[in-house]
C-alpha cells in the first residue's frame, strides 16, 4: 500500500471535484468523493429499504412458534443484535474508505481475489434477482387468481430494475415511497394479529411447541440476512462520517431486523401465518397485500441489482455499473423463468457458506491493518493476491462449509469469526515481517 498517515473523515482530504461529469455518478470503481456523499436520512432510509426482507419474517414465525413468547423475543433480540453488529462494522470500514464492497474485497485479497469477490458477489446476487423475480410472480399470480405468471416476471423483471439502473437517487426514492408503506401496514396487521390471538396477555401466554433448540433458532435468524447484509458497504461508503455510518447502520439494522422477526412471530401465533401479505390476502385485502408485496420485493431487489452491478464494474474494470445491471438482469430474469425460486433454502444455505468469512476478512483486516490509515486512495495499487486476506478467507469458508454439512453450530457466524481471527493473525504478522530489517 502507498498510503500510512491517519486520515482526516473519509474524504475530506479528497480533491476538488473534478469539472468532468464521472460515467457513473456512483462511482463504481473509486472511493465516492466528499461532494457526492448523502446525508443522514437518505442513507437511514435506503439501509431500512435494504434489510426489509421477506424470509426473515417468515423465520420470526418458524422460530415463535417454537418458543415460549417471552424467550421468542430475547432470541430474536440477539439474533438483531449480532447482525447490527455484523453489518454496522462492514458499513464502517465502507464509510472509511468510500468503496463498495468489492473494493473492499480487492484490497483485503488482492486483484485476483478481488475477481473472486466479484464473481462470488455479483454471481450471487443475479442468482438471488432471479429468485425474487419468481417469488414476485408466484405471489401476485396467486393474488390475482392467474395460471400463467410468466408476463409478471418480464414485467417485474424489468421494473425492479429501474431504480438500480439510475442509482442511489432511484433507490432513495422507492424507498421513501416503500419503507413507510410497510411499516404502517406491518404495524397494522401486528396489532390485528395480537387481538386476534385473545391479545397480548395470550400472547405472552403462549408456550409453544418445543420442536427447536435454541441454537438452531440462533442459526436460522441470524442466517436469514447475514450474507444479504455483507453488500452494507454499497450504502455507507456514502456516509459523510465513519462513526455516523456505524452508529445509524447498527440502530437502523436493529431496529429492522428485529421488528421483522417480530412481526413474523405475532402473525404466526395470531394468524398461523408470519407472512403479512399472505395474512392480507386471508383478510380479503388484496390490494393493501399486492402492495406490500411489490414494495417489499422491490426494495429488495433493487439492491441486489445495484449489487451485481458495481461487482461486474470491478470485475471487468469499467466505471458503469449500468450495462451489467441489464445483463444481469436478463439472466435473472431466464433463471426466474426456469423455476429457480424453488430453490431459495438451498441457495441461502449456500450463500451462508461462502459469503460470510469474506465480511470476516474485511472486518479483521480493518481492524489491524487498515483502522489506523485509509487504503480507500490505493485502490488501483494493490497486488495479486494478499496471502493473508485469501488464506482467511479459505479457513472461514472450511469451517462454515463443515459446520453447514455436518449440522454443528451457526455456519455463517463461525465462518466469519474464524475468518476475522485469521485476518487479524496473519496480517499483523505480515506486518511485522515487513518491517523488520533485513
Amino acid at each position: 500500500m502507498t498510503t500510512s498517515q491517519t486520515p482526516p473523515e473519509p474524504g475530506a482530504a479528497d480533491p476538488a471535484p473534478a469539472t468532468a461529469t464521472p460515467v457513473d455518478r456512483d462511482h463504481p470503481l473509486g472511493r465516492v468523493p466528499a461532494h457526492a456523499r448523502k446525508g443522514v436520512a437518505s442513507l437511514a432510509v435506503v439501509i431500512a429499504g435494504f434489510g426489509f426482507f421477506t424470509p426473515t419474517m417468515a423465520t420470526g414465525g418458524q422460530v415463535a412458534g417454537a418458543f415460549p413468547f417471552s424467550t421468542f423475543v430475547v432470541l430474536a433480540l440477539v439474533s438483531a443484535l449480532v447482525l447490527a453488529c455484523y453489518i454496522a462494522t462492514l458499513g464502517l470500514a465502507a464509510a472509511r474508505t468510500g468503496l463498495t464492497t468489492v473494493l473492499l474485497a480487492r484490497l483485503a485479497l488482492g486483484r485476483i481475489g478481488g475477481k473472486w469477490a466479484s464473481m462470488l458477489l455479483g454471481g450471487t446476487q443475479v442468482g438471488w434477482y432471479g429468485i425474487t423475480v419468481g417469488v414476485l410472480a408466484t405471489l401476485l399470480g396467486g393474488a390475482f387468481g392467474l395460471s400463467v405468471t410468466w408476463p409478471l416476471v418480464l414485467v417485474g423483471g424489468i421494473a425492479m430494475a429501474v431504480t438500480a439502473y439510475t442509482g442511489f437517487r432511484g433507490i432513495e426514492l422507492l424507498s421513501w415511497l416503500s419503507v413507510p408503506l410497510m411499516t404502517a401496514l406491518c404495524l397494522w396487521i401486528a396489532v390485528s394479529a395480537v387481538d386476534e390471538a385473545g391479545g397480548w396477555d395470550a400472547v405472552l401466554a403462549y408456550e409453544g411447541t418445543g420442536a427447536m433448540s435454541a441454537g438452531a433458532a440462533l442459526t436460522m435468524m441470524i442466517g436469514t440476512f447475514v450474507s444479504g447484509g455483507s453488500q452494507i458497504g454499497n450504502w455507507t461508503r456514502f456516509a459523510p462520517g465513519s462513526t455516523l455510518a456505524f452508529a445509524m447502520t447498527a440502530a437502523t439494522m436493529l431496529l429492522v431486523q428485529f421488528g421483522l422477526l417480530a412481526f413474523g412471530g405475532l402473525g404466526a401465533i395470531g394468524y398461523g401465518e408470519p407472512d403479512f401479505a399472505n395474512v392480507l390476502l386471508g383478510l380479503g385485502s388484496t390490494g393493501l397485500a399486492v402492495l406490500l408485496i411489490i414494495a417489499n420485493l422491490w426494495t429488495t431487489n433493487d439492491n441486489t441489482a445495484y449489487a451485481f452491478g458495481v461487482a461486474g464494474a470491478e470485475l471487468f474494470g469499467k466505471p458503469d455499473k449500468r450495462p451489467f445491471i441489464v445483463g444481469g438482469v436478463a439472466v435473472g430474469i431466464v433463471m426466474a423463468l426456469t423455476g429457480i425460486d424453488e430453490a431459495i433454502t438451498s441457495f441461502l444455505t449456500l450463500l451462508g457458506v461462502f459469503v460470510p468469512p469474506l465480511g470476516g476478512v474485511l472486518i479483521g483486516t480493518f481492524l489491524f491493518s487498515w483502522k489506523r490509515r485509509d487504503p480507500g486512495t490505493a485502490v488501483d495499487d494493490v497486488p495479486l493476491v494478499v496471502w493473508p486476506g485469501v488464506l482467511a478467507y479459505l479457513g472461514g469458508t472450511l469451517v462454515a462449509l463443515g459446520g453447514s454439512l455436518l449440522d454443528v453450530g451457526i455456519p455463517a457466524v463461525q465462518g466469519i469469526v474464524v475468518a476475522l481471527a485469521l485476518a487479524a493473525v496473519l496480517t499483523t504478522v505480515a506486518t511485522a515481517r515487513r518491517s523488520t530489517p533485513g
